[in-house]
């Protein structure tokens, strides 16, 4: 009864905070601006003051909204990767970095900033290269006979590490005076460069990614017992864990695509949402997207305003996510029981 009630009012943080997101900005909004504006949307978009409807609608559509429907995919897809990860490899520190994703990608993205230097090759690459940094993780954990958990993490250790030397390599490279300083900025996440086409773009594989997953919620509690529990009870362990890295793995290499490096919120926000609904992944996965969404959004909306120039917005989340993981972390046992 208790999570059937939160799950709502999750969901409802979650509209309070895109419309309240929506009146935020160097051009102040109100209340009464969105509902004259969507008013006049849904009515077909006439409206008896045309410059103040092509003022809102430039601010609003072209502007924030893309801006925010990126941060809540963000933090959505940063939340219930590593949730999924957390219960598949039944591990409370793991992250969804845990396969070297974020640093293939990071890797990608700096190829495509030193070599092909246009926005669609740096995202196209950043994606390319996740998907192949947890490739040779699977690879490597396959060569060897052992314990399987142990040695896809092993594996995610080493291609991580190689990734992440070969991102040295391109940052030494690099220009010194343009294209390092792209590359030392995209590793501190943000979401300026999120416009409408990047977030119809990505959005679509982000979502579905994010709802398969949900979807396989009852199957993560059977991973969750253990191997042989789950063998006992009739699932394929290999290819349920393959297909569940792949998903994963999908959503964390788009999410550095769209935004960069963007720290601490697949580790932190899993924690938050087991304390509040229990360790059930059917109702844990969907309160860690609405959480995430929230989380990001809120802390994308401080980035933003805080000072006169915008903050990286992978700055923030550590600087908030590291102090509030070590004061969350005495309660965090209680969901793993």
């Amino acid at each position: 009864m208790k999570n059937a009630l939160l799950l709502p009012l999750m969901a409802l943080a979650l509209v309070a905070a895109v419309l309240v997101s929506l009146t935020l900005g160097r051009y102040p909004l109100g209340l009464g601006d969105l509902a004259y504006f969507f008013g006049h949307l849904a009515a077909g978009g006439e409206a008896a003051d045309p410059s103040r409807w092509e003022t809102l609608y430039n601010v609003l559509i072209n502007i924030r909204l893309p801006r925010i429907l990126a941060a809540v995919l963000i933090g959505s897809s940063l939340s219930v990767s590593g949730a999924a990860y957390q219960a598949m490899f039944v591990n409370p520190l793991v992250s969804p970095g845990l396969l070297g994703v974020l640093a293939g990608a990071s890797f990608g993205a700096a190829l495509g900033i030193v070599f092909a230097q246009t926005w669609l090759a740096v995202q196209a690459l950043a994606f390319a290269c996740g998907l192949l940094a947890v490739l040779a993780a699977l690879a490597l954990a396959s060569m060897y006979r052992g314990e399987r958990i142990l040695m896809l993490i092993l594996g995610g250790v080493i291609s991580g590490a190689l990734f992440t030397s070969l991102l040295a390599v391109i940052k030494y490279l690099a220009d010194p005076y343009d294209q390092l300083p792209a590359i030392v900025y995209w590793l501190m996440g943000g979401l300026s460069m999120a416009d409408g086409h990047t977030v119809w773009t990505m959005g679509g594989p982000m979502l579905g990614g994010v709802l398969l997953l949900m979807l396989l919620g009852n199957y993560l509690n059977v991973l969750s017992m253990g191997d042989e529990e789950a063998r006992s009870l009739g699932v394929n362990v290999s290819r349920l864990r393959l297909l569940l890295i792949f998903l994963a793995t999908l959503v964390s290499a788009l999410t550095v695509a769209m935004g960069g490096m963007i720290g601490w919120v697949g580790l932190v926000i899993p924690h938050i949402a087991r304390m509040l609904v229990g360790p059930d992944n059917r109702v844990l996965l969907p309160a860690a997207t609405l959480v995430g969404g929230t989380y990001l959004l809120i802390v994308d909306d401080l980035a933003r305003l805080m000072f006169s120039t915008e903050v990286p917005l992978g700055i923030l989340t550590s600087l908030v996510g590291i102090p509030f993981f070590a004061l969350v972390l005495r309660k965090a046992k209680k969901g793993w029981q």
